[in-house]
């Protein structure tokens, strides 16, 4: 029991306390007592409960009253301390106030037992995904990285700004970027820090499935319900009951099973194929797609009324080439992953990889940079760091003109060139390796984007010198 989560009941008629205490240990809490508000506040110093159940009409002080205290900033209390308030009937009012004023829920007396356990274990839910959502920001400061997630850019920590504020809620979230960019791993994230985490996580690709299936696959089906059905099966929603399903591609599914599926939406309810009756499923559904939404519903593969539903929140993940500033952090995480999956002991990757690989522009994305640090891994010696040698063959072909000029790591300038002349040639050809990326054309030589903007400016009103 010393592990088992604190309840401290508040509650003024002694019959009622001692029979709410004995119901509620007898779930497996530890629970404490207190007969007023007053000594529940000083019961909850000393105790440091993990949730308070408190009657709101009670002598000396009441329920709004302990309820303010306890979740005052400046209380010395654990800052995810849970409320749950008792009323009698015809004190609504009082408990909606509770509410507003940060109460988790209510329940009007007599008690419904059931309601009460089930309320209990969601707040306990509650409680510790807020506790893993603090821990997980502690580590996204200090680290950059979010779950799966690793980056410290600009977009990148909006992003993870959007998921730690959305996981703990139950709305859709549509997931949109190229394919590569971690949409899954933000739907993980997501799952992860949400109080489904102990529940499934199902993700089903939409592109990947025939059309005759996917309506079994996403929704079941019952023996002898088609050629070929030699038994029930269940669906991804039923397999993801409690949980989390991802749809991926969801602008590839079939149009009439887009329509079974915004049904399923609104009803939480499912139906097998070839079956009769419906069963309720409590699924958080997140969706991904690699094609523009917008252009996708103007194209009539997406409908409007199923891309508004799942939209609740759009989560849009940037290529690889637009925060390249991550890809050193990126590269590191992925060696880590690659040496345990691998049995290896390779200790870094060298400066020189690094260089090529940000003159990159990574077509495939971060998936593309996975499968080059794992390739790299398994040919690297245990102990030597990986170097431009344990690249791919083709890589370098593959490389834009950005790739090939910093491996030359020279800019040709015609001897009798003025200065001006081999700045614009330098800035020009700078711009050519980071695929017009401004910002790291920038960084690369060493000014601010202001000047490179006034720089560019100057180019675009005078006519080009000699660049050869």
């Amino acid at each position: 029991m010393d592990n088992a989560v604190k309840v401290l009941i508040v509650e003024d008629e002694p019959h009622a306390l001692l029979g709410l205490a004995e119901l509620i240990s007898g779930w497996g809490y530890r629970t404490e007592t207190a007969r007023d508000g007053i000594e529940g506040w000083e019961k909850a110093l000393a105790w440091n409960p993990a949730i308070v159940v408190t009657d709101l009409k009670m002598p000396r002080m009441d329920g709004i009253g302990l309820l303010t205290k306890l979740t005052a900033e400046d209380s010395g209390l654990d800052a995810n301390v849970v409320v749950v308030v008792l009323t009698a009937m015809g004190s609504i009012e009082l408990a909606v106030d509770a509410m507003k004023l940060g109460a988790y829920d209510f329940l009007q007396k007599p008690l419904d037992a059931t309601r009460l356990r089930t309320i209990l274990a969601n707040a306990t839910r509650k409680r510790e995904t807020e506790i893993e959502l603090e821990v997980a920001h502690r580590r996204l400061r200090e680290t950059g990285v979010l779950g799966s997630l690793v980056g410290s850019s600009r977009q990148m920590r909006e992003i993870f700004g959007t998921i730690e504020q959305i996981a703990p809620s139950n709305v859709s979230v549509l997931i949109t970027g190229e394919s590569g960019t971690g949409k899954e791993l933000v739907a993980r994230t997501l799952h992860e820090l949400s109080p489904r985490k102990a529940k499934p996580f199902v993700a089903v690709n939409c592109a990947a499935i025939p059309e005759t299936l996917i309506e079994s696959e996403i929704f079941g089906h019952e023996k002898g319900s088609f050629t070929g059905a030699f038994e029930r099966r269940a669906g991804c929603f039923e397999l993801a009951h409690g949980g989390t399903l991802l749809l991926d591609e969801i602008s590839e599914m079939p149009a009439g099973t887009q329509a079974k599926l915004l049904r399923v939406l609104e009803e939480r309810r499912v139906r097998r194929l070839g079956g009769r009756a419906e069963q309720e499923v409590d699924v958080r559904v997140l969706a991904a797609t690699n094609r523009d939404p917008g252009q996708a519903v103007a194209a009539g593969s997406l409908r409007p009324d199923l891309f508004y539903r799942l939209n609740v929140f759009n989560i849009a993940m940037p290529p690889l080439r637009e925060h390249l500033e991550d890809l050193p952090a990126l590269a590191e995480a992925m060696l880590k992953e690659m040496n345990l999956k691998h049995g290896r002991r390779v200790c870094g990757v060298a400066q020189s990889i690094l260089s090529r690989m940000m003159a990159y522009d990574w077509p495939g994305n971060a998936r593309e940079l996975r499968n080059v640090i794992e390739r790299a891994v398994i040919l690297c010696p245990d102990g030597a760091p990986l170097d431009a040698g344990h690249l791919p063959p083709g890589f370098a072909m593959a490389q834009t003109h950005a790739a090939q000029a910093f491996d030359a790591g020279v800019v040709p300038v015609r001897v009798g060139s003025t200065v001006d002349e081999a700045e614009r040639l330098l800035i020009v050809r700078t711009l050519e390796a980071t695929g017009q990326n401004k910002t790291r054309a920038a960084e690369i030589l060493g000014v601010s984007l202001k000047t490179l903007h006034n720089k560019l400016k100057e180019y675009s009103r005078a006519p080009a010198g000699p660049q050869r």
